[in-house]
C-alpha cells in the first residue's frame, strides 16, 4: 500500500509494540505530528515543557517497563536539547530510541535554519544513529533502530528524519517485529575451573551491576548467594536487586558507598564481578580496588572499564 513517510512512522511505531511516546513539537517534525495526532488511540503522546525532559522521561519508561523509550524532537535545538538523556540512556545501558526531524535533505549540510549535524553530535553516545535521506528507507531503518536498541548490551539509538522524507510516498508493507534472540554460551571446563576457584577462595565477594537486572538474573543471583553464602556489593544501577535487609547484602560500593562493602572488596581474595564495567563512573574506588587487586598477586594490571565490556552490538 501507498503511504506517506508520516503514515509509514506511525505504521512501524505500532508494529514494534509502542504505545507511548514523549516529546516536544517543532516545525521539523509537524508532519508526523499531525499523523500521532490522527493515531492518538493508537499511540499516547506525552508532551513535556521541554526536549530535555522528553528524553529523560524516555529513558525512566525504559527503565520502568523494560521495553523501548521513544522520544520525538524538532530540528536543531530541539535535537540537540535530547543530547543528556540520550548519553543517560547510554551510560547506563537503557533502550531508546530518539527520533529527530531536519530540514529537507537539500538543505542538509547547508546551515539552513534550525540545522544541526545531530547524527555526529550523539555518535559517542549512541549504539548507533542513521540520517533517513530516502522514504523508501524509512521503515527498515525504524526497525533496526528497535533491534539495536534491544539487542546485546541495550542503550539508545537516534534516527535522523528530513522534513521531506516525512512527506513523500512509497510502497510500505508490514512486517512482524524480529524477534531478539540471546544465545548463551559457555565452556563447562570453565565453569569448572571457575567452582574450583570459588570452592578455594576464603574470602570471596559478588560484585553485581545493573546488567544483572536487565538480563532478568536476579533470582539465579539470589540461589548462588544462598548456595555459596557469599557476601555480596553492588554499583548503584542494581540497588534493589538484593533487599536491603538481606544477609549477603553489604550495600554500594564506591565513594557513596557503605564502609563494610568497600573493605570486603580490599580485603577479599576472590572477586566475582557479575553484570557490571568496573568504572568509575559505576563506582569511584572499583578500577583502583581492582587494580590493587590483580596487582598484589604479581599480575601485571592495566584496567580499564572498556576492557571489562562486551560489544554495545
Amino acid at each position: 500500500m501507498q503511504l506517506n513517510g508520516s503514515q509509514i512512522f506511525v505504521e512501524v511505531l505500532c508494529e514494534q509494540g509502542v504505545d507511548t511516546i514523549f516529546g516536544y513539537p517543532g516545525g521539523a517534525v509537524l508532519n508526523l505530528y499531525d499523523e500521532l495526532y490522527k493515531n492518538s488511540d493508537r499511540i499516547h503522546h506525552v508532551l513535556t515543557a521541554h526536549e530535555q525532559g522528553a528524553s529523560h522521561a524516555a529513558d525512566g519508561y525504559a527503565r520502568a517497563t523494560g521495553r523501548t523509550g521513544v522520544v520525538l524532537a524538532t530540528s536543531g535545538p530541539g535535537a540537540t536539547n535530547l543530547v543528556t538523556g540520550i548519553a543517560t540512556a547510554y551510560m547506563d545501558s537503557v533502550p531508546m530510541v530518539a527520533f529527530t526531524g531536519n530540514v529537507p535533505t537539500l538543505g542538509l549540510g547547508k546551515d539552513s535554519f534550525q540545522e544541526a549535524y545531530i547524527e555526529g553530535i550523539t555518535m559517542p553516545i549512541t549504539k548507533h544513529n542513521f540520517t533517513v535521506r530516502k522514504v523508501e528507507e524509512l521503515a527498515d531503518t525504524m526497525r533496526a533502530a528497535f533491534r539495536i536498541a534491544q539487542s546485546g548490551r541495550k542503550g539508545p539509538v537516534l534516527v535522523d528524519i528530513p522534513k521531506d522524507v516525512t512527506a513523500a510516498v512509497c510502497e510500505f508493507t508490514p512486517k512482524q517485529p524480529e524477534q531478539i534472540r540471546t544465545v548463551t554460551t559457555y565452556d563447562e571446563q570453565q565453569v569448572k575451573w571457575a567452582a574450583d576457584i570459588i570452592n578455594a577462595a576464603k574470602r570471596p565477594l559478588v560484585y553485581f551491576g545493573g546488567g544483572v537486572r536487565s538480563a532478568a538474573s536476579c533470582q539465579p543471583l539470589r540461589d548462588l548467594l544462598e548456595k555459596t553464602g557469599m557476601p555480596a556489593t553492588h554499583t548503584l544501577m542494581a540497588a534493589g536487586v538484593l533487599g536491603y535487609g538481606e544477609p549477603h547484602n553489604l550495600g554500594m560500593l564506591g565513594m557513596h558507598g557503605c564502609y563494610a562493602a568497600n573493605k570486603a572488596i580490599s580485603e577479599a581474595d576472590l572477586v566475582i564481578a557479575v553484570g557490571c564495567t568496573g568504572g568509575q563512573h559505576r563506582s569511584a574506588c572499583i578500577a583502583k580496588e581492582l587494580y590493587d587487586f590483580i596487582s598484589r598477586r604479581g599480575y601485571c594490571a592495566n584496567l580499564s572499564h572498556r576492557d571489562m565490556n562486551r560489544s554495545r552490538g
